[in-house]
């Protein structure tokens, strides 16, 4: 029989070595070195107003696009606003190529849509010129660069694949077409114009040819397009003139609104 005593010394030896054990597990699963989560005291400043969006700085507003045109005023004499659409819109241009692929330039012609129907005209122009009777019209265009470079690729064919084509009007009269590639100023990022002649008869037998100059620009991430005729004398100094400062302004514009947003 194991003495009182003994007993006791036994008890108290086991008691201290569960202690140990407990205090030595408790050490190895909390590191003392264990760093405390940072208290972050509240803060009194107003939160910031979130940045535009690259994509809503690059969307041309109508605002943009109606300071970014070209007048009259800009052109001089003898241009004055429009009066209206020339009679020679529906007269001539409304017509039907005798070749397919050429259908399409007119159809563009007369809808005056050279960047497809449902390219957003955000402001346009026309102008008359009251010597030499002509008209011109002036757009600029929100479009996807892409679309853009599709259609300037398109204009730039034309000449050889629709070079020379005929055309019937309403009336029923028939019209020579001829199309060919028409210098423009280094202007904007991409270009292409053309020189369009529609031949055809007056009433009195007389020959009569319709020219068009047409020009259409990508600058940054819209689109530009003229286009000015009539029967008489067209003048390409305008046309240019047009497309040079055109290009200019619409770039200006745009460097202004991103300073804006």
């Amino acid at each position: 029989m194991t003495p009182p005593r003994v007993a006791r010394a036994a008890a108290s030896a086991l008691a201290l070595s569960g202690l140990l054990a407990a205090t030595a597990c408790s050490a190895l699963s909390t590191p003392p070195t264990a760093p405390k989560a940072p208290i972050t005291p509240p803060s009194s400043a107003p939160p910031r107003s979130p940045k535009a969006s690259p994509a809503a700085s690059s969307v041309l507003t109508e605002a943009m696009a109606q300071a970014a045109l070209v007048t009259d005023a800009d052109l001089g004499e003898p241009w004055t606003p429009s009066q209206g659409v020339a009679t020679w819109h529906d007269g001539v241009l409304k017509a039907k190529a005798d070749r397919r692929e050429c259908q399409r330039l007119l159809d563009a012609l007369y809808a005056d849509e050279v960047f497809g129907a449902d390219a957003q005209a955000r402001a346009v122009v026309g102008m008359d010129d009251v010597w030499n009777e002509a008209q011109m019209r002036y757009q600029v265009l929100a479009r996807p660069p892409a679309e853009i470079d599709r259609t300037l690729a398109w204009l730039k064919s034309l000449p050889s694949k629709c070079g020379q084509f005929a055309a019937t009007t309403a009336t029923g009269a028939v019209l020579g077409v001829q199309v060919a590639e028409m210098p423009l100023p280094e202007a904007g990022d991409a270009r292409q114009g053309l020189r369009v002649l529609l031949t055809g008869q007056s009433p009195d037998g007389a020959p009569t040819t319709l020219t068009l100059e047409v020009a259409a620009l990508r600058v940054g991430e819209d689109a530009i397009s003229v286009t000015n005729g009539g029967f008489g004398d067209v003048q390409t100094d305008a046309t240019q003139t047009a497309v040079q400062l055109g290009a200019e302004r619409l770039t200006q514009v745009r460097k202004q609104g991103r300073v804006q947003v």
